[in-house]
């Protein structure tokens, strides 16, 4: 066996390693980042809008302000309005015109339930499913294969923001192997910075408001 032979057998077996750790090691803190064990198994309004998902992603984070302070960042989300606070540039490699604001934009503070929320020009919307200020922020994809729900809990002085997302099953076996060793991770990135951008910029309006 030639020398390139080997270096390409041993980096498909390293690969193949890798993608199966993955679910035995890796899967549950991917899918659970920041969230504590009875914040992933409590039930949130809007979990029975997709009781069967494929994929069950809960992840948090502990922000230093109280619910006031974040919720206007979370109605204000989407395409054409908000951002979502994550990567721009990735978002947009995929044509998803998102502009990730540094302010509160007064326009799109006034949501309703049945509100549509941009994901990109062309793409199906989200609605808003569940509507209860400074508590629980939910929308579902217009297809009904995605709910994403955004629950904030008042806790000594700071707050826990869980952002859980409820996904249908992808159909056959390749398009789940894929959402699992692909998406999940990708998911994960996007999200957690997402968490931590709504957390910056929360805690910066509070000092604002406090000076």
């Amino acid at each position: 066996m030639s020398k390139r032979t080997r270096a390409t057998a041993f980096g498909v077996a390293t690969l193949a390693a890798g993608l199966g750790a993955y679910p035995v090691f890796f899967r549950r803190q991917c899918l659970t980042w920041g969230a504590r064990p009875d914040e992933v198994s409590r039930k949130l309004p809007g979990d029975d809008l997709l009781p069967r998902a494929g994929i069950v992603a809960t992840r948090a984070i502990t922000i230093d302000t109280p619910p006031a302070a974040i919720w206007p960042w979370l109605v204000q989300m989407g395409s054409g309005r908000g951002g979502v606070y994550t990567y721009d540039w990735i978002e947009n490699l995929f044509g998803l015109d998102m502009h990730s604001t540094r302010r509160i934009l007064p326009q799109y503070q006034g949501v309703k339930v049945g509100d549509e929320f941009p994901l990109g020009p062309g793409r199906p919307a989200m609605r808003v499913a569940v509507l209860d200020p400074e508590r629980t922020f939910t929308l579902r994809f217009a297809d009904g294969n995605w709910v994403w729900i955004f629950a904030l809990s008042a806790e000594d002085g700071h707050t826990r923001l869980i952002s859980r997302n409820r996904i249908a099953a992808m159909g056959a076996w390749p398009a789940r192997l894929f959402g699992m060793l692909v998406m999940e991770p990708g998911s994960l990135i996007m999200e957690r910075k997402m968490l931590l951008g709504i957390k910056e910029r929360a805690e910066n309006l509070a000092r604002e408001q406090a000076a």
